[in-house]
């Protein structure tokens, strides 16, 4: 083991002199839908692995209760209308995007990296677009998980895989709390039973917990969570990606005029307001809304912010549809949601009530902590590799016939872990396997 570890950390040394590649050029048009897009596609779809979590996170989505929500996201995985750019004409895109300049909620600075700006930023190319039925620019299969070429899942049909180990993730995630704190012994005082000693996890669902927590939205909110990156990460032709506008806040005073920076991807914003759109409930869309920040510790504004902005582009008043309140100083809020009786207003605490499937979706989204180291270390074993295969990192070509395929085939984190363990030639190895398959 010590003999392999050191093997890590040679590698690490290499990877210090190596030249990692550069997100899309600010040139690259994203007034279009991209170049790149049906060549993805065509990846996606040999791919077994992004195949297989396709195919899951349809049957995960056949797993929801709710009628209308299981419609609504199965329809949404697959080849959807969407719904907040139906009929959407450009006047309306800039008054729009006005109302977000003026309610401080974009920062015109971010676009200046994207052709078209902040508009293209809040309203990347779909087709149709205009019409009754826009379409989405790619298939969700053969969306990545993050931006070019150093971001997490970075690779065609990325996405998917994001997607299943989040929802994975979210399902133990709350087996673990029911277990922990929802078992009562005793007197009715709570304990962890004796039967789950030892056990992974509950039994799938609330089983026999004496406390309820929505498996619909743990089930679901994952699957929804990046739903808008097969329209803000549309290929280019060389295999690289369309740049993402941040925004949901303009970043220095977003706490309500105190210190603070709510920006955030706007493939998250884009969501909500598909979310809204579609009348999603508010304990739902706030759930999927904590994806990148727990509204805890003080960060509620931050979920408050990309609600408004998701509220916006939607053309909703958030507050009348129940997605935001309003707090005795006349500040946006979280509304108290699944409170029945009389209960102790959290507000005056300085917090609202806080529904454990908030926390719960945001730690499932932990998913990048290791992915996006993954995908740089790997990227670069990948580049010693390539001469190997006929490929050089400095062709034009690269990204498009050699990186990708193996990433989409094979995944940065299984690359990773088998380096880690038998270095540079266990991942020769596996990227033989897709030699071998024909793809690259």
């Amino acid at each position: 083991m010590k003999m392999l570890r050191a093997v890590l950390c040679a590698g690490i040394i290499i990877a210090g002199g190596v030249t990692f590649f550069a997100a899309a050029a600010a040139g690259d048009d994203q007034t279009k839908p991209g170049a790149g897009n049906a060549a993805a596609i065509a990846l996606a779809k040999k791919s077994p692995m992004v195949q297989s979590a396709y195919q899951f996170l349809l049957e995960q989505g056949e797993r929801i209760q709710d009628a209308q929500l299981r419609k609504e996201t199965l329809d949404a995985l697959g080849d959807p209308c969407i719904h907040h750019r139906a009929k959407l004409s450009e006047a309306q895109k800039d008054v729009i995007v006005a109302t977000l300049l003026a309610q401080g909620l974009v920062n015109p600075a971010n676009g200046s990296g994207i052709t078209g700006g902040v508009k293209a930023g809040i309203f990347p190319p779909v087709l149709n677009d205009g019409s009754s039925c826009p379409k989405l620019p790619q298939a969700f299969f053969s969306a990545p998980g993050s931006t070019s070429v150093s971001g997490h899942h970075s690779y065609p049909g990325g996405l998917v895989v994001h997607e299943s180990n989040n929802d994975v993730a979210d399902v133990h995630l709350a087996g673990e709390y029911r277990q922990i704190y929802g078992h009562a012994g005793a007197k009715g005082l709570p304990t962890i039973e004796r039967e789950n000693h030892g056990r992974f996890s509950a039994e799938e669902g609330n089983g026999d917990a004496d406390i309820f927590i929505d498996e619909d939205l743990i089930i679901g909110a994952p699957l929804w969570h990046d739903w808008a990156k097969p329209i803000v990460f549309q290929w280019n032709a060389d295999g690289s990606e369309f740049v993402e506008l941040n925004f949901g806040g303009f970043g220095v005073t977003d706490n309500n005029g105190l210190p603070g920076d709510s920006r955030t991807g706007g493939h998250h914003i884009i969501t909500i307001a598909e979310e809204m759109a579609r009348g999603l409930s508010p304990a739902f869309v706030i759930t999927q809304a904590s994806a990148h920040s727990a509204p805890t510790s003080g960060n509620e504004y931050k979920v408050v912010n990309w609600l408004r902005a998701g509220a916006i582009i939607a053309q909703i008043d958030p507050v009348s549809a129940g997605y935001l309140c309003k707090d005795k100083q006349g500040n946006f809020r979280l509304p108290a949601l699944q409170q029945l009786g009389n209960n102790v207003d959290l507000a005056d605490a300085g917090q609202t009530n806080v529904l454990v499937e908030y926390t719960l979706h945001n730690l499932s989204d932990a998913d990048f902590i290791y992915s996006g180291p993954a995908v740089i270390a790997v990227n670069t074993v990948l580049q010693t590799l390539a001469p190997q295969f006929g490929y050089n990192q400095a062709d034009p070509n690269y990204l498009l016939n050699f990186r990708n395929p193996v990433f989409s085939f094979l995944t940065a984190e299984r690359l990773l872990i088998i380096y880690s363990e038998q270095g540079s030639e266990g991942v020769r190895g596996e990227v033989q396997k897709v030699r071998d398959a024909g793809v690259i």
